[in-house]
Formats: C-alpha cells, structure tokens, sequence
C-alpha cells in the first residue's frame, strides 16, 4: 500500500471505454482521490460510492478529480458504471488489477479483495492512503475529508 508522504508511482490504468489513464496526467492541474472497491457487487462499497457522488460538488470545489477503481473486466465495469450512473471515471488494470498496482492485495487465504482509498495532490504526492480486508473499514470518510481540506491553500476554505 502507499504510504502518506510519498511520492505516487506513475499508475497506469484504462477507463470503461478502454482509454489509458495516468495518474501523471493530473499533475499540476488536479489531486486525485481514488476509491478501490473490493468488487462491484460488494454492497458496503456501493454505498462508499454513492457517498463520493453525492459529495461530488465538494470534490470539484477542492479541484480534486474523483476515480473508482474496480477489479472486474472492463465489461463488467461498463454496465456497473451505466446501472448505478457513475458520473466518475471507472479504472480497471491494464495488466493487473487497479488494486494489485498499489498494493491492495487479495487476503485471508487469497480469496478476499482488500478496498480502500488513496488521494494524491497535483504535485504527485500522496495525502491520504488508507486500505482494508474489510469494506466496512476501507472507507474513512472524515479522514479524506480532512486531507482534502489540508490540499486548500491557507484561508481558501472549502
């Protein structure tokens, strides 16, 4: 998993239309926060994604594009985006999961899908990185709050 402080690898991922997505490309111009859902069918985590939808004018204010990171095929993710009207990207891996790629690995004898969130501010660096095997514990909304909040320069509140 990545560590608050340091430096984000130059993730590589695709979008649910097959587009190749950087995290690079955001540098100087947006902070990224990416929710990792331990599966689209994971009930705890759809509810972690629509808090991030209805929080999404909050998101924008902070100049902070928000992504979801799923572990199915790009397929899957399409018609899971559609259904639930995801107005976010939706990642899948390249070669690996979004997951794999950061080190959110599978655990409890390889068969549960670890979740969570990082954010990364538009110099790279990342803010927030928090992961669980449980997803009633991968999502900490006042602590992404909170590392949102830290991105606003002084006296900009959010």
């Amino acid at each position: 998993m990545l560590e608050t402080g340091s430096p984000a690898p130059d993730v590589v991922l695709e979008d649910t239309d097959g587009k190749t997505v950087r995290l690079s490309d955001y540098q100087g111009h947006h902070a990224v926060l990416i929710y990792f859902m331990r599966a689209t069918s994971c009930p705890v985590c759809n509810r972690h994604v629509q808090d991030l939808v209805r929080r999404r004018d909050e998101f924008a204010a902070g100049n902070v594009q928000v992504l979801v990171a799923v572990p199915e095929d790009r397929q899957a993710a399409a018609a899971w985006k559609a259904k639930r009207q995801i107005p976010f990207p939706v990642l899948i891996g390249r070669h690996a999961t979004p997951h794999e790629v950061i080190g959110l690995s599978r655990k409890v004898f390889g068969s549960l899908q670890q979740s969570g969130s990082i954010l990364i501010d538009s110099q790279g660096i990342v803010r927030h990185a928090h992961g669980a095997t449980l997803p009633t514990s991968s999502y900490h909304r006042k602590e992404i709050t909170a590392a949102v909040q830290a991105l606003a320069p002084v006296g900009d509140p959010l």
